[in-house]
């Protein structure tokens, strides 16, 4: 990985605790940050989309990479259609569809319709085909409508710690090589 190359984590609802893919990236990468919101548990997408870009605010935006999660996809999905900024890259994994039943049991405002748009910078979606908060062919949506590479990693579930994805060295050696 270059030096100059940010890593920007965002997380999804909940954010991601000790134990979570997201956190362990944190540790591994030395120019890594999280993107914090205020509000993890009840989500706003406008509160959201706002604090990534002031995140990202005053950086080389040639050399930001985004690392996402679950709802972290859809806020960039989001961030994207709304600012339009071309990064390095975004790596979209387990993004979770903000229109199914299942999500309208979380308090959440704003996520749903997920943006289609095509995304105007390289990204990976990485899915799973037995993931609770998206369908394989509901990722395949997502990846092409985005002009995502689409990686499908089998049976992983949502694709953190409690489907057994801390460390997940794997993940992190797919973001190394990508950068």
């Amino acid at each position: 990985m270059q030096e100059t190359t940010q890593v920007f984590i965002v997380p999804g609802l909940g954010s991601s605790g000790p134990e979570h893919w997201q956190t362990c990236f944190e540790r591994a990468l030395p120019d890594c940050t999280r993107i914090e919101q205020r509000e993890w548990d009840v989500p706003d997408r406008a509160e959201w989309v706002e604090r990534l870009e002031d995140a990202l605010n005053g950086q080389d935006l040639s050399e930001v990479v985004l690392v996402a999660h679950s709802l972290g996809c859809a806020t960039i999905a989001h961030w994207a259609a709304k600012y339009g900024h071309r990064i390095k890259g975004a790596l979209l994994v387990a993004p979770s569809d903000v229109e199914t039943a299942h999500y309208a049991a979380f308090p959440t405002t704003g996520f749903a319709p997920m943006p289609l748009a095509r995304l105007p910078f390289p990204s990976k979606v990485v899915f799973s085909q037995n993931d609770e908060w998206v369908t394989p062919d509901r990722a395949r949506q997502f990846a092409k409508a985005w002009g995502s590479e689409l990686v499908d990693i089998g049976e992983a579930g949502h694709v953190n710690a409690a489907s057994g994805h801390g460390e997940w060295p794997a993940g992190l050696a797919l973001l190394r090589a990508w950068l």
